[in-house]
């Protein structure tokens, strides 16, 4: 806790993570630099090879199969692309826009997208289907899915994997090696500023799926492919790569460096576990999770505890409360405070 900012009452990790003190030296480091005009594109370049590696480390997999960029649907996007005309694509009911629309905007060309209930996931996976999308933790929810389940019906079904971990990394223990493809902005659990994201591809991946972003941050040799007409790529997932948003990446970078020192099982039991005793006090059920969620189709709760100088957030008709480093009991009892009475009314 003591890395972070005070974010007592702050219980919207879910929606945008809280820097630490780090992130915000490097932040107003880079600030003066560029001041003074001492910014440098090749140290920009350094950083976001460090944050690839730190992310890596982080999520299991090998740096040389993480892609960098600024935005999940973006990436979602060069996954759609590559499907076949005609394809099927399995989703679960009301997960997030970025894995979803992607899909759907490539209809003109035959791509379907079947939603089902998300406990049904697995079940739903048939030969005709040829790509499931999901997030491991969903958003409006933080349900946490049972991935290994996907996983394996979609192998034997044939079907390719893509998994948003946007909303485990950083609280989850996660490991992108058994999907095809994961996509995850950085900017809520894992802390970093809004602008930097990622993307890991499997290397049977890398052989279907087509870099239709490429621009001179994919090619072999970044500082000799600014200019055209010759185009010669990566050979491992930096293809994939997009320009990076220069600023964003110092603070990202401290972000990264601090998930990467933290042992992932406890800082999921530490989040979890407040949201089971807010459960307990609120008389409801545990749901072993992060993220919590009450009824408020109205908003009134989350008026009510905006009011009371708590930050939470609403979604689909339900208030959300997210617990993270910076959390402990007192906020589980500030929560409490406010909420019980609605609860009786």
């Amino acid at each position: 806790m003591d890395s972070f900012v005070d974010g007592h009452g702050y219980l919207a990790a879910c929606t945008a993570g809280l820097p630490t003190h780090g992130t915000l030296a490097a932040m107003r480091a880079d600030l003066a630099e560029w001041e003074h005009a001492g910014s440098s594109p090749v140290r920009y370049g350094a950083l976001v090879e460090e944050g690839r590696a730190l992310f890596a480390a982080i999520v299991g997999v090998p740096a040389d199969r993480v892609a960098t960029g600024s935005q999940t649907s973006a990436m979602t996007a060069v996954v759609a692309s590559a499907l076949p005309d005609g394809a099927q694509v399995l989703v679960p009911e009301g997960d997030f826009s970025s894995i979803v629309f992607p899909f759907l905007a490539q209809g003109h060309r035959g791509v379907t997208v079947r939603s089902v209930p998300l406990a049904d996931l697995a079940s739903a996976i048939t030969a005709d289907t040829a790509l499931v999308a999901w997030s491991a933790v969903q958003s409006a929810t933080g349900t946490v899915v049972d991935s290994d389940a996907v996983v394996a019906a979609a192998r034997a079904a044939g079907a390719r994997t893509l998994c948003d971990l946007t909303q485990a990394a950083g609280v989850l223990p996660v490991s992108a090696a058994p999907f095809d493809v994961t996509v995850t902005h950085a900017y809520k659990w894992l802390c970093a500023p809004r602008g930097v994201a990622f993307m890991t591809v499997s290397q049977t991946a890398q052989d279907w799926l087509r870099p239709t972003q490429a621009g001179w941050y994919a090619g072999a040799d970044v500082w000799s492919s600014c200019y055209g007409p010759d185009m010669r790529l990566a050979d491992d997932a930096r293809r994939f790569d997009v320009s990076p948003a220069w600023q964003a990446w110092p603070g990202a970078v401290a972000a990264l460096r601090h998930v990467a020192s933290l042992d992932m099982a406890s800082v999921w039991r530490h989040g979890a576990g407040l949201a089971d005793q807010l459960a307990d006090a609120l008389g409801s059920a545990r749901q072993g999770q992060a993220v919590t969620t009450v009824p408020d189709p109205s908003g009134e709760r989350l008026a009510a505890l905006t009011a009371a100088g708590i930050t939470a957030s609403g979604r689909a008709g339900r208030l959300r409360l997210a617990f993270h480093h910076w959390n402990d009991v007192s906020d589980v009892d500030a929560v409490a405070r406010v909420l019980v009475p609605t609860l009786a009314r």
